[in-house]
């Protein structure tokens, strides 16, 4: 039968994920100061993350474009365009250093030629994803740049300290896949650290590409069939993938209301007209 989910989410293990978990909201949180102190608006990091935490709220809508608003509702908000440009930034990077976790994944779908049709799908994705950033990149270009201010200054982030925010973006992603790699090891599914990094960020991708409100559906039905082919019962490959998504996607949607009650009641530090 299907296994509960509260003894192990309750566990010592379904801690540590939740903290890695929580670990990726803080760095990206950080990623997200740095790009608003490019535009002259330095935050305290408490004050940063809160903030940051806020734009969650609005994950759940198609593409994230939700999380745009986040610059909108400071007291005194970001431009469109900047706001925009920030959440653009975003996600150009998250979908760069996603590219780049994949490689254990593609490589484990090399070696095994009956999971073809897997690495047919996860080919697609990948070039699907590079595509995506090739369009960007000549989006990017003189002429479009004049009419698309939020383009430019997207490209302005990305060149801000671009060093700092590919770490941040790499260990925060690199976080929640060492979360799931503890979700794996708790159900006696054994894989490495960097396979089970490769396999949530090749779920993440395809997620994401499919533009589905954070990536729902298109995400879960990749992670659960790699689990399967790595060995998984189809009852744990699920339920490892729905724990994963409680503590990577639902765990950030909550904090980010519970943020979001607290700033504007509160601390009264957010612009809801």
């Amino acid at each position: 039968g299907a296994p509960d989910l509260w003894p192990h989410l309750l566990s010592w293990t379904g801690a540590q994920a939740a903290a890695l978990c929580l670990l990726n909201y803080l760095l990206r949180g950080q990623r997200w100061r740095l790009w608003m102190a490019h535009y002259q608006r330095p935050l305290p990091w408490r004050t940063g993350l809160r903030l940051y935490l806020v734009g969650y709220t609005f994950t759940p809508t198609p593409g994230n474009v939700g999380e745009a608003a986040r610059g909108l509702l400071l007291p005194v908000p970001l431009s469109p365009a900047q706001s925009l440009a920030i959440f653009g930034a975003e996600r150009v990077a998250d979908l760069l250093c996603l590219l780049v976790l994949t490689l254990p994944g593609v490589l484990w779908l090399l070696a095994r030629p009956a999971l073809a049709p897997w690495l047919v799908v996860v080919l697609l994705l990948i070039g699907g994803g590079s595509l995506l950033l090739l369009g960007l990149a000549w989006t990017f270009s003189a002429r479009l740049l004049s009419r698309w201010v939020w383009l430019r200054e997207a490209w302005a982030c990305l060149r801000h300290q671009p060093w700092q925010w590919l770490a941040l973006t790499l260990l925060a992603w690199a976080a929640q896949g060492l979360a799931l790699w503890l979700l794996c090891r708790d159900f006696g599914l054994v894989l490495g650290p960097s396979l089970a990094t490769g396999f949530y960020a090749l779920a993440m991708v395809g997620g994401a590409l499919s533009l589905l409100p954070a990536g729902l559906g298109g995400m879960e039905a990749i992670l659960t069939g790699l689990l399967l082919g790595a060995g998984a019962t189809l009852p744990a490959a699920v339920a490892i993938t729905v724990l994963v998504r409680l503590l990577s996607l639902w765990l950030a949607v909550a904090l980010g209301a519970l943020a979001l009650a607290y700033s504007a009641a509160w601390r009264k530090d957010l612009s809801l007209s």
